[in-house]
């Protein structure tokens, strides 16, 4: 009896570990960041007064946040699409042969070789106004990532070109069955380009008239430069949400099946 017993908890046992990881990593910060977006906080980001729903509040009648909703929604369909058009480009010219195919192919394999901080810095200087290569073979003087009307196409092209996990999945996936996985796809690169942070960080921290500030970086600036740690925390919770409630399409197409 009493080895049965030990039995039944044993395989809860081997759950304690994973359990702890999640409560120290992931259960913990998700409360303390919805308990913090309730307060105003110290420069510590230690909860001082409870403001309720103020922070989010003054989020939604705030033109910077809505700005920033605009750019990240626009920054993500540029990434989702270009992802998939650069997919759809590579899938065709992977199967051709040609001259030149050796560079294609090494250009084609570098995101998985390099990190998205290299990248960016790659990019950086061949977007330089002076000596960028982009500026010399179109014969133009454009400063790129400081033009407004330039700087969020640019970020979003590098990281369609990064995102490497999409454009396996578009020829993989999608293009074999392009109904229902096609939504899957898109669905799954849309949570991805809401993450993308460290090639804004690199590239325009948000500017020029933060014409690239998505949600994201938004984030990062309130807590870290202005020392608002409860409206940082609440645009957390409404990104948390935005993507929550894409994930739940995710898988309620999911639960409709795939079939090849």
């Amino acid at each position: 009896m009493k080895k049965e017993k030990n039995l039944k908890i044993t395989p809860y046992l081997y759950l304690v570990p994973s359990i702890l990881i999640f409560a120290v990593f992931l259960f913990y910060p998700f409360v303390k960041t919805v308990y913090l977006s309730l307060f105003m906080t110290n420069k510590m980001g230690q909860a001082k007064i409870f403001v309720g729903l103020q922070n989010y509040i003054d989020l939604l009648s705030s033109e910077s946040f809505r700005n920033s909703l605009k750019v990240t929604l626009v920054f993500v369909v540029i990434v989702v699409l270009g992802g998939m058009l650069l997919g759809l480009i590579a899938a065709v010219l992977c199967n051709k042969a040609f001259p030149g195919i050796r560079v294609f192919s090494t250009a084609y394999a570098l995101p998985m070789a390099i990190a998205s901080s290299s990248a960016a810095m790659i990019f950086q200087i061949m977007l330089h106004p002076a000596v960028g290569i982009v500026n010399k073979l179109l014969g133009l003087d454009i400063n790129w990532l400081n033009d407004p009307n330039t700087a969020l196409y640019c970020v979003a092209i590098l990281t369609a070109w990064l995102n490497r996990s999409g454009v396996q999945q578009f020829f993989s996936l999608t293009l074999p069955g392009l109904s229902p996985i096609m939504f899957y796809t898109v669905v799954v690169n849309i949570i991805q380009a809401f993450q993308s942070f460290g090639q804004i960080k690199i590239l325009t921290e948000g500017g020029p008239n933060e014409s690239t500030n998505v949600i994201v970086y938004s984030i990062y600036r309130d807590a870290f430069f202005n020392y608002r740690f409860g409206s940082a925390s609440a645009q957390s919770v409404i990104l948390f949400v935005i993507i929550m409630l894409v994930t739940l399409v995710m898988f309620r197409i999911e639960k409709k099946g795939v079939n090849y």
